[in-house]
């Protein structure tokens, strides 16, 4: 059976010119704008399972590519990243797709780090921003086992190779035991794969130890808590660095902490449930 392409299910694909970079973006749909920003590593493909449902309950989403990751080319060689640029790379966006209008954005794991700097940078910009385990260890109570771990991460990544530096990751971070049966990948997001393990070396080299390392304006999203949700995957809680900033945040600044289904990449391995959270959390007053 062929299925006939729709609105909700087929982006509408451009570039944009931002300082220091070429940023490719994708939007779906109609309707108020929901930004989503995509983790170090991963492009705009991570949310392409969830999208269509999300447009088709009456919004525009966008989604792009983060500068020096797949389609978002750097005008110059790869450097350390900034968590400034990457803020301002989103409202960059915002002020394309969605001028004059505050939009909701949600960010995943490096991008949840973005969305946080918007909302401190540009809060005229957010209606509310889903900030979905962000890995800011500096504010566990002891940062320090983190620090060492990611800093031991990136030196593989130089010395050795990416595979050597994620698995020294994904030991160093524990968690819960392996499912039974392991989560099998929309088609959507398998499209993405090759990408994401291109992206891994600029990711491991130049995103992990910044955004990790990076402290958060506290007082300024305190300020500005009512339009903030922390956020963490159910099946995180076994992982501090991943499950406990989100909590601490919280917090820190009196915004509410909701968790939701799967674990860090819980919008690509459950995208349906994880939409629905998302609208059942950006609908609440």
């Amino acid at each position: 059976m062929t299925t006939t392409p729709t609105p909700e299910s087929t982006p509408t694909a451009g570039t944009l010119d931002v300082p220091g970079a070429t940023l490719y973006y994708e939007r779906r749909g109609t309707g108020p704008v929901l930004l989503l920003i995509p983790g170090g590593g991963a492009d705009a493909g991570l949310y392409a399972g969830m999208a269509p449902a999300l447009a088709a309950a009456g919004r525009t989403v966008v989604s792009y590519d983060p500068r020096g990751q797949s389609r978002s080319t750097l005008d110059g060689p790869a450097a350390d990243q900034r968590v400034p640029d990457w803020a301002d790379d989103a409202r960059r966006i915002l002020d394309l797709v969605s001028p004059g209008e505050p939009a909701d954005v949600l960010g995943c794991s490096a991008g949840a780090v973005a969305a946080l700097g918007l909302l401190a940078r540009h809060p005229e910009r957010v209606r509310r921003v889903v900030a979905h385990e962000p890995p800011l260890v500096e504010v566990l109570e002891d940062p320090a086992p983190y620090r060492t771990l990611f800093t031991e991460v990136r030196d593989l990544a130089r010395a050795q190779d990416p595979a050597a530096a994620m698995a020294h990751m994904a030991q160093g971070l524990g968690g819960t035991p392996e499912r039974e049966e392991p989560v099998e990948l929309p088609p959507e997001i398998l499209e993405m794969a090759p990408r994401m393990y291109a992206n891994q070396p600029f990711f491991l080299e130049h995103v992990l130890v910044p955004f990790t390392s990076d402290t958060p304006d506290v007082p300024a999203l305190r300020t500005h808590a009512a339009r903030l949700v922390l956020a963490a995957g159910e099946d995180s809680r076994g992982i501090p660095a991943l499950h406990g900033p989100a909590t601490r945040l919280s917090s820190l600044t009196n915004a509410p902490f909701t968790e939701f289904p799967g674990g860090h990449v819980g919008c690509a391995e459950h995208p349906t449930p994880f939409a629905t959270r998302l609208l059942e959390t950006l609908a609440r007053p």
